[in-house]
């Protein structure tokens, strides 16, 4: 049996985004959490520190993955970010260009924003890119909430060569329909499970991990 997220057996993977604290870090990955996201943007309100970034992976759980999510870094910091904080995978979120991605690469996740006029061509500029791990596809600029069209994405998703993970705007109400409609190989909330800006709520962490899987059931 495969575990192909078009053809095979359904598992979504799930990433809970701008953790801040080893305890948020924990629930995350009890209720089901694929790996966790650490901010390293000072506007965010999401941003933590190296020292707390390596905290908060310290505690993880086998098989979880720490993911650090960067804007246009230099190659050399980001490097050393991801090493000091021993870090799993980088993503990138901002308008990196592709001489950058290759040369940080692989263990990587290309962050792209969603627009019905450009999304295809994206698609096929990163999926040339060997060094990337996956493709991640943003309604808007990450942690604002905004979403993507879902049926337009479900159209163009094959397009792309790595495996593709939808952001934006996804909530424990939603995210159902839109793991139904794209079939994404992964989904990344962060906004989406918050009290408030950059505070996860661990009763919607739950409810997000749940719904997850029940899409996954009515889908095998």
């Amino acid at each position: 049996m495969t575990d192909d997220h078009r053809t095979g057996p359904i598992r979504t993977r799930i990433k809970i985004c701008g953790v801040r604290d080893p305890e948020t870090a924990l629930i995350a990955a009890e209720c089901g959490a694929d790996s966790i996201g650490l901010v390293f943007v000072s506007s965010s309100p999401r941003c933590v520190t190296i020292d707390e970034a390596y905290e908060i992976q310290s505690v993880l759980p086998a098989f979880v993955t720490s993911v650090g999510l960067f804007v246009n870094p230099k190659a050399e910091p980001y490097l050393q970010t991801m090493v000091q904080a021993d870090l799993d995978l980088g993503q990138l979120h901002g308008k990196e260009p592709e001489p950058l991605v290759r040369e940080i690469g692989p263990d990587l996740i290309k962050a792209i924003r969603y627009s019905r006029e450009t999304i295809e061509a994206d698609l096929r500029k990163w999926s040339r890119i060997d060094e990337l791990d996956a493709v991640l596809i943003d309604g808007g600029d990450g942690g604002t909430g905004e979403k993507a069209d879902w049926a337009h994405l479900a159209e163009v998703i094959d397009i792309c060569d790595h495996p593709v993970i939808l952001a934006g705007g996804l909530t424990p109400e939603n995210v159902g329909e839109a793991i139904r409609t794209v079939r994404p190989y992964a989904v990344d909330v962060s906004s989406g499970v918050e009290s408030e800006p950059g505070v996860k709520d661990p009763a919607k962490i739950a409810a997000f991990c749940r719904a997850v899987r029940e899409a996954d059931h009515a889908l095998a």
